[in-house]
């Protein structure tokens, strides 16, 4: 296993610190979040050291998708939620806290107050430009 000592997240996977792990295989691990957005919310990871879906490869990203799809599944079913949010923060200026690559998996109920991502609207053709720069970057 690839790991990182000072993680937080590696320590989980090793099981060197505790936590509610709900689902693990030979790659991954699923555990609730200590600080839910609501009761049931559960990150997944690779239990590999990979700091975020850049560095991330894609087998281990596959993988990791596997068991949020089975995770999302049973947390639904769980919590009896109306859906579910499924999020992956990379990076500090989008809220990533622990550099360990990971899924949140969120129940949602249709009252529960957590808000939706705000909407920003283009102006003129900065939709094209747009559409064209990100084209150009993965043909790259």
């Amino acid at each position: 296993m690839i790991d990182n000592k000072e993680c937080l997240f590696c320590k989980i996977a090793a099981k060197e610190i505790p936590a509610q792990i709900i689902y693990e295989d030979a790659q991954t691990v699923a555990f609730l979040d200590i600080s839910p957005n609501n009761h049931g919310h559960t990150l997944v990871i690779p239990k590999d050291h990979f700091e975020n879906i850049y560095t991330l490869p894609q087998e281990a990203l596959c993988q990791v998708m596997l068991t949020v799809q089975k995770v999302a599944v049973a947390v639904k079913i769980a919590t009896q939620a109306d859906g579910i949010n499924v999020t992956n923060n990379n990076e500090s200026a989008a809220g990533q806290e622990i550099f360990h690559s990971h899924f949140h998996v969120i129940p949602r109920h249709s009252n529960d107050g957590f808000p939706h991502w705000p909407h920003k609207a283009y102006i003129g053709d900065e939709m094209e430009k747009m559409a064209e720069k990100i084209k150009k970057e993965v043909a790259a």
